[in-house]
């Protein structure tokens, strides 16, 4: 399978590229930067220079998976919605498929079910980074509003960090505990998902979550 993945020089970008290397994948990372791609991911990377605004037709046509894991600061956390509209826009309805790493702030937590955002609003000094994960519910938004792309969202749980892969435990729209209590998704379980889902296809234009076992 040809996979590019955009964002690979990231904590979640290069446990993909990884991850997806590993299995034997055709795999391009699509970066803004060669050198720091190289020093991320070594120097035998294959390398697509661009950022996932300058990403046109035809550059996304060689590929059968395109992983949109680009992060933004929360000053620029409007652009996950607008690069998600451009990269809908560049993609044909069955190729590539589209995976885009969503936030947990679109899952739902308690058994009221309530949006687990509005958790995340009363933690302390959340009005430095709320944006980031307001914007990722705006993008879940937007794409349970297309149908014309094959597209699949991802979610990690409450906490997202840089960590070696667990059993990735699928869920659908829900807050989940692992063993230890809490609500976590390392990287490397992120990766592993993502990977299994491309290669044994269970989801279609929806969003579901991922926890550590």
């Amino acid at each position: 399978m040809r996979i590019g993945i955009i964002g690979a020089g990231g904590k979640a970008g290069s446990a993909i590229y990884r991850e997806a290397l590993g299995r034997g994948h055709d795999t391009t990372a699509i970066v803004r930067s060669r050198g720091r791609a190289r020093g991320v991911l070594g120097s035998d990377v294959t390398i697509l220079e661009k950022n996932g605004f300058e990403l046109e037709r035809a550059d996304v046509d060689q590929f059968d998976a395109l992983v949109n894991a680009t992060g933004f600061i929360p000053p620029e956390a409007g652009k996950h919605v607008d690069l998600t509209r451009h990269l809908v826009s560049i993609a044909d309805s069955g190729k590539p498929r589209l995976v885009f790493i969503l936030g947990a702030g679109s899952l739902v937590a308690g058994d009221d079910r309530h949006p687990f955002i509005e958790d995340m609003r009363l933690e302390e000094d959340s009005d430095q980074w709320i944006a980031i994960p307001e914007s990722q519910l705006d993008q879940l938004t937007l794409l349970e509003g297309v149908t014309d792309a094959d597209w699949v969202g991802v979610s990690p749980q409450a906490l997202f960090f840089d960590g070696p892969a667990t059993k990735p435990v699928v869920g659908t729209d829900e807050i989940m505990m692992s063993a230890d209590g809490s609500s976590h998704t390392s990287t490397g379980t992120m990766a592993v998902a993502i990977l299994d889902e491309l290669e044994n296809p269970a989801h279609s234009r929806v969003r579901f979550t991922i926890g550590d076992e």
